[in-house]
């Protein structure tokens, strides 16, 4: 194995699978065992007017997302994948999980039906 860029990027892909997982698990744990709504469906910087309500969405995405990127983690360690294969899964699940804590953040900050003025 000759150490190249490609070989670089993998590594750098595949250790910044650890924190990415126990950043995600913590976010979940801390919405269901401490009740900390406090980065719940976050834009620019503020909770939404009523956090409680999108906490259980966005545990779950963490959650969902932690978890695949922690059985990416194993697979890897254990040699059940390809990289073609471990680093779609990974890159997927982490683009989805930023579209969706996009999306959530932006429907819980959503003003329906109530007028500016």
């Amino acid at each position: 194995m000759v150490f190249d860029v490609s070989v670089a990027t993998t590594w750098i892909l595949f250790l910044a699978l650890f924190p990415i997982s126990f950043f995600w698990l913590r976010r979940s744990w801390r919405i269901v065992v401490n009740r900390d709504f406090s980065e719940v469906a976050v834009k620019r910087g503020e909770s939404p007017p009523d956090p409680e309500k999108f906490a259980p969405y966005e545990m779950a995405i963490n959650l969902i997302a932690g978890t695949v990127i922690v059985c990416v983690i194993v697979a890897v360690v254990v040699g059940v994948w390809d990289y073609s294969v471990w680093s779609a899964v990974a890159g997927s699940t982490i683009w989805c999980k930023f579209f969706a804590s996009f999306a959530l953040s932006r429907h819980a900050h959503a003003s329906w039906g109530k007028s500016k003025g």
